[in-house]
């Protein structure tokens, strides 16, 4: 009976600790290592603290989230020494080639879009955008409601996609086409490969940015300014809190891995699933979100934690069945 209420505390002071650490890492000045091993460790807490249920298994995927975002949001604690590393050049050059000379973003938008207008075609590809916040969750818990024995594989997979995205963020920060473009990169870039080199004198920052024609318009913040008022900036500040975390694109590569999810359990539902990945792949790009090769590379990435799930599954089976023996224990008395 020591022995299990031992193992019970622990777990459910590791659960309290790895949600608490997040909230408390900048007003305790807590080093980023100890609290993302903190964030990362509640889910498989709670695991053993609790018993298999529902509520747990949305507990544990809801932990797992709060350590994803905790981990996306800590490179930009320090913006300006975000900035100093951040690539900038490297997508627009592939973007470039794939679109014949210029982005394909700035094609769709000179095409389609007026300057100072959102229009219904685009008001409905900025909702898909915002509906992602919501979409790869929904496609577990559909897995979960339909076919329950699947659900622990489903939601390793999914949340999988948005673990090694965040190691990308950190490795490799790279900035999306409407800042970029906010920051004379595009611009520069394409005067420098018009004119053999040559230079554009100084880099504009955002506020002079806004007084000239970009050569991409970021119209989710347009048209959030207009929709939510003054509610728009409280939302941003909560949903975007890493502006240079654009390679590869994770709304995609959650995205498609929904797709899989839902089409595993019913054909209709993952038709449903493709063709949201499909609309949402156009408004990331036409939106100025995120460059094609950002979308290409969410893409692979979900393909890859697709294809390594079967080999992996033997070593998630032994890490299921070692929490199972430590939650039997907690649970002895």
């Amino acid at each position: 009976m020591r022995l299990s209420r031992a193992i019970r505390s622990a777990a459910w002071a590791l659960v309290a600790t790895g949600a608490a650490a997040p909230l408390l890492r900048r007003r305790a000045d807590l080093r980023n290592g100890p609290v993302l091993v903190a964030a990362a460790t509640a889910p498989v807490a709670l695991c053993v603290a609790a018993p298999r249920g529902r509520l747990r298994d949305g507990a544990v995927c809801a932990l797992q989230m709060w350590a994803y975002l905790t981990a996306y949001e800590m490179p930009n604690d320090d913006p300006q020494a975000l900035r100093d590393r951040v690539h900038i050049d490297y997508p627009i050059r592939i973007d470039r080639a794939l679109g014949l000379g210029r982005i394909p973003t700035e094609r769709l938008q000179r095409a389609l879009a007026r300057d100072g207008e959102i229009n219904r075609f685009e008001r409905t590809l900025i909702w898909s955008h915002w509906a992602w916040f919501v979409v790869p969750h929904l496609a577990v818990a559909y897995v979960g409601l339909r076919r329950p024995r699947t659900l622990g594989t489903a939601a390793a997979r999914m949340y999988a996609v948005y673990d090694l995205g965040a190691i990308v963020y950190w490795l490799l920060p790279t900035a999306p086409p409407w800042w970029a473009a906010a920051h004379g990169r595009i611009q520069e870039l394409e005067h420098r490969m018009v004119h053999n080199g040559e230079h554009i004198a100084g880099q504009i920052d955002g506020d002079r940015a806004g007084e000239r024609h970009l050569p991409v318009r970021r119209m989710m913040r347009e048209y959030g300014e207009r929709f939510w008022g003054r509610r728009w900036n409280d939302i941003y500040e909560v949903l975007g809190g890493n502006p240079l975390a654009a390679m590869p694109s994770l709304h995609f590569a959650t995205s498609v891995m929904a797709a899989r999810l839902l089409w595993e359990v019913d054909p209709l539902a993952g038709t449903v699933g493709c063709a949201y990945a499909g609309t949402l792949a156009l408004a990331l790009v036409y939106l100025g979100e995120h460059y094609v090769v950002d979308v290409l590379a969410g893409g692979l990435l979900a393909e890859a934690v697709n294809h390594s799930a079967e080999p992996l599954t033997p070593a998630v089976h032994t890490l299921t069945r070692a929490l199972r023996r430590l939650h039997a224990l907690a649970e002895a008395d």
